[in-house]
């Protein structure tokens, strides 16, 4: 029996894990090994790892993590989970089952891309989503805005600071009032004709087809996805969710509890931003809190 299990081994899942291993606590850390990043080459903005490819990272902290003898790292995906009276079972796509008293879900969301021909083999190199995260990489080049969500011109008006900028409303974004006249400002130009194929050498990115067969170029698009739970595990344990702007995220406080006593959950699944700081830094409170919940009940559970 385990003190804590983690489910999930990116930024929010290891950032758990060591709180509660320097805490000296019997944490197993369970990881796919599939992380949401793992299509960009490079994690920015992250403060002391700006440039590094996001797997490099995870090795680094891994090899920390188990630098400390009460934690542990098993290979695998978790499939299920279920409660009892002493804590919760996890179960592998192996048949292996690991028990533990708190669980922490860090377990991360799945993007499901605008359905355009060429935008998947590009995703994370010339199709982005955070122009934080890498519009310094495209800057000075032709940008695209493809539109995805009501909120998208909003996303499109942030683009000129790094390039030239079209927004393609995709004949069902179109700006209101008070965006029309912040696109104009900021110099941004609105295509409404519907984007139907991104063209080039991909992942290189040289231009998109537009429904009327006009060919406009660009060097890279940004678009918000909508997104998905990775893992049934908080569903299955009646974690409640709140509608992000997005999509779907598990509910927690300010110290990572979900709505189910003994679960916290962070990054990505819990939170309806998503930044590489923010899910190491929610992953810092969950772990915390799960430390905290066990001194708190004085081992009845």
């Amino acid at each position: 029996m385990h003190d804590v299990i983690v489910i999930g081994g990116s930024f929010a899942g290891q950032s758990a894990a060591m709180q509660l291993a320097r805490a000296r606590r019997d944490v197993l850390l369970i990881d796919a090994g599939l992380p949401r990043n793992r299509f960009a080459e490079a994690s920015h903005g992250f403060l002391g790892q700006d440039g590094k490819a996001p797997h490099a990272i995870v090795r680094e902290a891994t090899c920390q993590l188990l630098a400390y003898p009460t934690a542990r790292i098993v290979q695998g995906e978790a499939l299920s989970a279920q409660a009892d009276d002493h804590g919760f079972q996890v179960a592998l796509a192996n048949g292996d089952t690991h028990r533990a008293r708190r669980l922490i879900l860090a377990t991360g969301l799945t993007d499901e891309l605008p359905p355009i021909p060429g935008m998947r083999e590009r995703w994370g190199a010339t199709v982005l989503h955070c122009p934080y995260c890498h519009g310094y990489e495209v800057r000075d080049r032709r940008l695209g805005i493809i539109a995805n969500h009501p909120k998208s011109a909003h996303q499109a008006a942030l683009i000129p600071d790094w390039g030239p900028a079209t927004y393609f409303a995709q004949g069902a974004f179109e700006p209101d009032e008070d965006h029309l006249a912040l696109l104009a400002a900021r110099g941004v130009t609105i295509e409404r004709t519907p984007v139907v194929e991104l063209l080039g050498d991909a992942p290189a990115l040289s231009a998109v087809r537009l429904a009327d067969d006009r060919i406009v170029p660009v060097d890279a698009v940004f678009t918000a996805p909508t997104v998905r739970m990775t893992s049934p595990i908080a569903g299955q344990l009646g974690c409640a969710f709140e509608d992000g702007p997005m999509g779907p995220y598990i509910r927690t406080d300010q110290m990572g509890a979900t709505s189910v006593p003994h679960i916290h959950a962070a990054g990505d699944a819990a939170s309806p931003m998503s930044n590489a700081t923010l899910a190491s830094a929610s992953g810092v409170m969950a772990g915390v809190g799960a430390h905290q919940s066990l001194v708190l009940a004085a081992g009845r559970i």
